[in-house]
């Protein structure tokens, strides 16, 4: 078997101990513009839903909503730990303002169910 190869997940090679530029993660990157149109349509929804909740909440939380609507587009350029955390921010506002939050509240689980629970 010397001289076979396989090669999985990530693959580090070191030749000496300098010039050591980084690792190969061997992963595809998804393209941001393929994002799936039901993905679209529920973020699409949620911001919608979000305008209206906006003029329901107190100056803080509305700031707050406002920080996180950039990250919140279905082609958004985020990291996903950026658009995780700007979902919960936004249901945690709806979760405190009771019913007229809950729209908000089932359209951010259903976003958050298109990408896969991030």
């Amino acid at each position: 078997m010397s001289g076979d190869n396989y090669f999985f997940g990530d693959n580090v090679t070191m030749h000496g101990g300098m010039g050591n530029t980084g690792i190969v993660k061997n992963q595809a990157a998804a393209d941001p513009a393929a994002a799936s149109p039901a993905l679209q349509e529920a973020v699409e929804e949620l911001r919608r839903l979000i305008e209206l909740l906006r003029g329901e909440v107190p100056a803080a939380s509305a700031r707050t909503i406002d920080d996180s609507l950039p990250v919140l587009s279905a082609d958004a350029d985020a990291a996903p730990q950026d658009r995780h955390r700007a979902l919960m921010a936004i249901a945690g506002i709806a979760a405190t303002v009771g019913a007229v939050g809950q729209p908000v509240l089932e359209a951010v689980n259903r976003v958050l169910g298109l990408l896969g629970g991030q």
